[in-house]
């Protein structure tokens, strides 16, 4: 599945759970256990939802951006740089919905705070990696961060791993969709 054809999902997408649009995304893409679209998928996920929620966004353009800012975000960086993809995913959609830039003062504050609450959150658990479980939290973090900070309501039901099998270095118990 191209770019072009995970925008037009997204644009078709109706749904205000951003779990359940990543599940999408993911599905389309047979997207492996671990692997660096996680840190695209996370925050295309969390602007498709947001928009359906309400949020004021011209989505196919934020997507755009969203993709060129977090395909820079290798593979291992949560080991290597000590920041999980999804969580700068997380951090990355807030800043696009608020119109972050470097010099901003309330927009880069609440950005860097996503950011840092979905990282709080998924060195919470524990390593070693598995990008399902940290874009479940992330997300997870993004959807209670907006509706607090950006007064937009998207939708969060249960989360259930249905991965563990194809993932040799799962938690088991430790993890919190297990």
């Amino acid at each position: 599945m191209n770019d072009k054809n995970i925008i037009a999902l997204c644009l078709s997408e109706k749904s205000k759970n951003p779990v359940e649009i990543l599940l999408k995304l993911t599905k389309a893409l047979d997207c492996p256990v671990h692997n660096p679209v996680h840190h695209i998928l996370v925050g295309t996920a969390l602007l498709t939802a947001y928009k359906n929620a309400g949020g004021e966004l011209e989505l196919e353009k934020a997507l755009a951006e969203l993709k060129s800012r977090a395909v820079v975000v290798p593979g291992g960086a949560c080991g290597y740089w000590g920041a999980c993809g999804a969580g700068i995913s997380s951090g990355m959609f807030v800043s696009i919905v608020t119109g972050s830039n470097p010099l901003a003062n309330e927009e880069w504050k609440l950005s860097n705070l996503m950011t840092a609450s979905s990282l709080s959150a998924i060195g919470e658990v524990g390593g070693p990696r598995c990008c399902k479980r940290n874009s479940y939290i992330a997300i997870t973090q993004a959807v209670n961060f907006a509706k607090e900070n950006l007064g937009v309501e998207m939708e969060l039901s249960e989360i259930k791993c249905t991965h563990y099998l194809q993932n040799s270095q799962c938690i088991g118990a430790r993890c919190p969709f297990r």
